[in-house]
């Protein structure tokens, strides 16, 4: 909890008496880390999905939790829109951001990775396709496909009717199933493609870095105008290996990796000349790499030093 709500907490346990929290306290901290991942879904920013569960609990302060039958789904409700409403406002400001834009990257415990609906839903290459999706039709299938809130439930959040939503998921889903990324290789698999990813990065190994990525390999680097990085997705094994190892031989500096895991992705933390340049997640498909998400813009590395708890449920 924040320092705002806690403080919000407090005046609400010494209004009722409480010796500790009060039942609207004990009801947002309970379904705290499902509102941050329904507004990190939505919005692909720590920093935002954080303001939007502020903005959840002022409102939900003000509500008298024995009048909600059901308090989490009334969570949701609140949190989706809200976030729904920085969503559009966000996609505007996108229009204006210098080069490719990446979701924040989180840090993610070994058990994301494990759980495969939660790793596939806030994975980097889900997350970029929600991209292309409208805010609505975002807002839809995340609550349907992700978290399996009912029609009647998610149309009470976006202000749409039910049947209109039942539309809306239909379409979203046949959208998303036309660009969603497979997952069908085994944490070793994963595991062994990025060490020799890693290996041949660090060696500047052109031979070893082209026998790990897939032909149709995408390198998507995210920068925001203050780091280097590709104003467009480089595509093909041979332009990523040459784009990568020939801008740090070009800088004249050494890269090192460390092994991480971000958004359930196997991932590395990199560093050049042992200075901490970014994060690099990896889809690994049929044991080879087939995406790199490389995030370098500063603000939004500041996830990926301590674990951020997600989940469905």
């Amino acid at each position: 909890m924040s320092e705002s709500e806690r403080r919000a907490s407090g005046a609400r346990a010494s209004e009722t008496g409480a010796s500790g929290t009060d039942p609207a306290t004990d009801a947002f901290v309970a379904h705290r880390n499902l509102l941050f991942t329904v507004a990190y879904e939505m919005l692909g920013s720590a920093a935002d999905a954080e303001d939007v569960l502020q903005e959840t609990w002022l409102r939900w302060i003000e509500v008298d939790p024995a009048e909600v039958r059901d308090r989490r789904a009334y969570l949701v409700r609140i949190t989706t829109r809200q976030a729904l409403n920085r969503l559009r406002a966000a996609s505007r400001r996108r229009e204006a951001y210098v080069g490719q834009w990446l979701p924040e990257p989180l840090l993610t415990a070994p058990d994301v990775a494990e759980d495969v609906e939660l790793a596939e839903s806030v994975s980097m290459a889900m997350m970029l396709v929600l991209e292309t999706l409208s805010p609505t039709e975002r807002a839809v299938f995340v609550l349907r496909e992700a978290f399996d809130v009912g029609y009647d439930e998610i149309a009470a959040a976006v202000g749409k009717n039910p049947a209109a939503v039942r539309q809306i998921a239909h379409r979203a889903r046949r959208h998303v199933d036309a660009r969603r990324p497979r997952r069908v290789v085994s944490p070793s698999e994963a595991r062994a493609a990025l060490e020799s990813f890693r290996n041949a990065v660090e060696a500047r190994d052109l031979r070893g870095l082209l026998d790990v990525l897939a032909p149709d390999v995408v390198l998507v680097s995210d920068g925001g105008g203050v780091k280097r990085a590709a104003l467009r997705p480089v595509v093909g094994a041979g332009k990523v290996a040459r784009f990568y190892l020939g801008g740090s031989a070009k800088a004249g500096v050494a890269v090192t990796c460390e092994p991480t895991a971000v958004n359930g992705d196997p991932a590395l933390a990199v560093y050049l000349d042992g200075e901490f340049d970014g994060v690099m997640a990896l889809r690994v498909e049929d044991g080879r790499v087939t995406g790199l998400y490389y995030v370098r813009n500063p603000e939004k590395l500041t996830r990926v030093a301590s674990e951020t708890h997600l989940t469905l449920r």
